[in-house]
């Protein structure tokens, strides 16, 4: 499950990271909001690096995350952490979309 998104050009990109513990369904249903989520408000404008807790231990602890689903905006600063139910976050992104857009 880990993975990133084909590397693009960063420079005027939203960078995500997911959080997920293991291959369950509750990780398989916020990776799948998540990504729905983000083509519905930014369209191909993010990068979306999946980080299993399991595997990755390390940078759980590098980025503190202390519940799983977790996503953390990384870039446009500032970094945001968003935790729980990932279900309803089309919130989260008003103010994301990267300039230019």
């Amino acid at each position: 499950m880990p993975g990133r998104a084909p590397a693009r050009k960063r420079g005027n990109r939203v960078q995500l990271r997911l959080f997920v513990a293991g291959a369950t369904l509750k990780s398989r249903e916020a990776l799948r909001c998540v990504t729905l989520q983000c083509r519905a408000a930014m369209g191909d404008r993010y990068d979306l690096e999946v980080i299993d807790v399991y595997q990755q231990p390390e940078l759980a602890r590098e980025s503190q995350i202390i519940a799983t689903p977790t996503l953390v905006k990384m870039l446009p600063a500032p970094v945001r952490h968003f935790i729980g139910s990932l279900a309803n976050i089309r919130e989260a992104f008003a103010g994301l979309e990267p300039a230019g857009r």
